[in-house]
């Protein structure tokens, strides 16, 4: 465990690492052949991998029944902190019914990799339909956060973990920055109001504006796109990446700005995810937090600020970090400029509003997006990813 002082403290006070030390690790390779396996799917990898690293702080392990029923009814833990989404490990009956509570799990990757192990203090049962009900506000099976909980084993394997060792990301190494290592360079900078901002689209102009709306009020932004897994029509990680890396070179101050990725998978739990997102930033050393229109949301199962009024419903103290409510950016043609309903004297005819959906409606059209939509190397790096003909 580690904590800086200096820096906003880690949610529950300290920041976990559950990566096994050198002795640690001799000590599970030694016993690889003989513990009993489970496979994890690309989430739960995620999820390993965030818990180890203290990104998802205090949690030292996959939740037991008591964490778990309290996250899905309260929004919190046992012991009463606030905490939004379950994180769980599930497995199917079969594999459940031969692991022996007290004993180690080896975890293997898709591959059969050996990367983690569980210390299991429990098996339980739980109730998908109750679970898709509070956390994602429906049981429609199109929901993909739904889908995956309907898809997943109907046995939770509960307890601490360890990552056998922590490996340099296959495609983005250098952007890499884990939580103990955020804390430190945001002290080395002098930072002492950092504010993050998540997603999963590319990024375009709306973004851009409540990005440096942000940045005028505090003294660094953390750029921290989510680049585990997603639905299948989401844009590719690499192509958002590039994205950023080309905005960041011609249209943001470099000594202000820093890009990192987000390992963790993607769950579209809307209004309780957008508390995820902004407990998880909060481990990672950031003050404040992004919160726009349908944060974290997927189709029509939100309304548009739901993910900034379930804010309220916590004390500020609960919670550690400053949640900053954007309303729906959109460029204004009156004004030839980017704006929000607050600043912009326009008529609705006059905005042309701009989401990740519709520049990804207009590249499977062949369409480039406009000036008004996506800057324009932006738009070409989306093009050339869709192999789509850039207009000379």
């Amino acid at each position: 465990m580690s904590h800086n002082p200096d820096a906003i403290a880690p949610h529950g006070g300290q920041l976990v690492n559950r990566i096994a030390t050198s002795e640690q690790r001799a000590e599970f390779l030694s016993k690889a052949d003989f513990l009993p396996r489970v496979q994890l799917d690309d989430r739960a990898v995620s999820d390993l991998e965030m818990i180890a690293i203290g990104a998802f702080s205090p949690l030292t392990g996959f939740m037991n029944q008591e964490d778990y029923d309290r996250t899905v009814t309260e929004m919190r833990l046992a012991n009463g902190l606030v905490w939004s989404i379950p994180i769980t490990l599930s497995v199917s009956e079969e594999v459940a019914s031969p692991l022996q509570e007290g004993g180690l799990i080896r975890l293997d990757n898709s591959r059969g990799e050996f990367i983690g192990v569980l210390q299991l203090t429990q098996k339980y049962h739980y109730d998908k339909t109750r679970e898709a009900i509070k956390v994602y506000r429906t049981d429609d099976v199109k929901h993909p956060g739904v889908q995956v909980l309907y898809n997943q084993g109907n046995v939770h394997l509960a307890g601490d973990i360890w990552l056998l060792q922590r490996e340099p990301h296959p495609q983005f190494p250098t952007y890499q920055i884990d939580p103990a290592a955020s804390r430190q360079m945001f002290k080395d900078k002098g930072w002492k109001t950092i504010v993050g901002f998540q997603t999963r689209n590319p990024i375009h102009r709306a973004h851009e504006y409540i990005q440096k709306c942000a940045l005028e009020i505090v003294d660094g932004l953390f750029l921290h796109p989510l680049v585990g897994a997603t639905k299948e029509d989401d844009i590719a990680a690499d192509v958002r990446m590039r994205c950023y890396e080309i905005l960041l070179e011609h249209y943001y101050p470099l000594d202000r700005v820093t890009l990192a990725i987000n390992p963790a998978a993607m769950r579209y739990a809307g209004p309780r995810e957008a508390i995820f997102h902004a407990l998880v930033r909060k481990n990672y050393g950031c003050t404040h937090f992004i919160v726009g229109r349908d944060h974290a949301g997927v189709g029509d199962y939100y309304g548009t600020y739901d993910a900034q009024y379930i804010f309220d419903e916590f004390a500020p103290s609960e919670l550690g970090i400053v949640p900053m409510k954007f309303e729906h950016a959109f460029y204004c043609t009156r004004t030839k400029q980017m704006a929000t309903s607050k600043t912009s004297p326009s008529t609705p005819e006059e905005r042309i509003h701009l989401s990740g959906t519709k520049v990804r409606e207009m590249l499977r059209r062949g369409e480039l997006p406009p000036p008004e939509f996506s800057r324009p190397e932006v738009a070409a790096e989306l093009a050339r990813a869709m192999r789509i003909q850039v207009p000379a």
